[in-house]
């Protein structure tokens, strides 16, 4: 995998950002390989270390977008009825996995809570942070406007 500066990717959890450079700093005798960051959503830098593998990746393939959609349509799940914590630890792990399919899987949960219950604040920041976490990859992938791409969110439920 390749990523050079100007290239989209995403950072697991903290949402698409653009490499702005690749920048050597020493941490004590070693000398690492660092991409320099800026998140899409807030503007915030960050620098990830070149060889950890699991810490950015490039943006999905298109054809790899109707997936995300498809979990999203597909409403025959179970309703997990854990405790908020619990949940709330598995959405993490989840949504840290970098899998836009995966973050798909837990904006449908919250989704379907919904339905049923008046969701909490912190069900309300996880719904907030996967929505905003598909509707930019999908844009950047497809070309397609944010508004758009979060419209057609909004139809599958």
């Amino acid at each position: 995998m390749y990523i050079a500066p100007g290239d989209y990717v995403v950072c697991p959890g903290h949402g698409v950002g653009q490499v702005l450079s690749m920048e050597e700093r020493a941490a004590g005798q070693v000398i690492a390989i660092f991409y320099s960051v800026k998140l899409i959503s807030n503007g915030a830098k960050i620098l990830v270390p070149q060889s950890n593998r699991g810490a950015i990746r490039p943006l999905m393939k298109p054809e790899e977008v109707e997936q995300v959609f498809e979990v999203l349509s597909d409403k025959t799940i179970e309703i997990d009825r854990s405790t908020w914590n619990r949940r709330h630890r598995e959405y993490l792990i989840k949504i840290n996995t970098g899998s836009l399919t995966e973050v798909a899987d837990v904006l449908r949960q919250v989704l379907l809570i919904r339905i049923g219950k008046k969701l909490s604040y912190g069900e309300k920041k996880i719904m907030d942070l996967c929505r905003d976490l598909i509707v930019k990859e999908v844009a950047l992938t497809t070309g397609n406007q944010e508004e758009d791409v979060a419209r057609r969110i909004d139809a599958s439920f």
